[in-house]
């Protein structure tokens, strides 16, 4: 028989809600600063270069300007040639620098963009300047740790490939199914981040 009280269950909701309103107040502390938004947009650009990159959508060939569309372009976007990985529909040249379009790919690599900028903007101005994300003391040396170890490990696999170290099919079929696990852990960082962020409450 359950021991489980209405009020126990009011209660981890209100925590939980605490914690989302905490994060958002820090995610907006961090950007509402200069530092915080050139992290989030240099991280962010940064990684989703080397994520495409990684899939060799993006890369340099002969100089020259193109545009190809596949023939039946709307069903083939949703065709995965692997894990989390679907197919490009288009073939963009622009001078020597040429990208295959595969919309759902580009999709997921801004989401782990942004969770990475936002990693990072946070921890970074969570470090120079605790109070403007509201952080709690000593929180912002070691929100840091987190943010920066769950951005090198999102870029580590797409690394790999740009900088052309053989690897096996199985080892890179492991890092395309860390993939949901790196969103977890970066989703994570930030709900940890919001759990040191001391509100009017906490502070009276």
């Amino acid at each position: 028989m359950s021991t489980d009280s209405p009020t126990d269950g009011a209660g981890a909701a209100a925590s939980v809600q605490r914690l989302f309103r905490n994060t958002v107040v820090a995610v907006s502390g961090a950007l509402s600063r200069r530092d915080g938004r050139v992290s989030l947009s240099v991280s962010g650009l940064a990684y989703f270069l080397l994520y495409l990159a990684g899939l060799r959508h993006l890369g340099f060939g002969p100089s020259g300007y193109e545009v190809s569309v596949v023939s039946n372009p709307l069903v083939r976007a949703f065709r995965q040639v692997g894990p989390f990985q679907w197919e490009p529909i288009a073939l963009v040249v622009v001078g020597p620098v040429e990208l295959l379009v595969a919309p759902l790919n580009m999709l997921l690599g801004a989401v782990l963009a942004v969770l990475v900028g936002l990693n990072l903007a946070v921890s970074i101005v969570a470090w120079r300047g605790p109070s403007a994300c509201r952080l709690g003391p000593g929180a912002g040396a070691m929100s840091g740790l987190p943010g920066l170890l769950s951005g090198f490990a999102c870029c580590g696999p797409t690394i790999l490939l740009v900088v052309g170290i053989q690897a096996s099919a199985g080892l890179l079929s492991l890092f395309q199914w860390l993939l949901p696990l790196t969103v977890v852990a970066l989703l994570g960082t930030l709900l940890w981040v919001g759990s040191r962020v001391e509100t009017a409450q906490q502070v009276a």
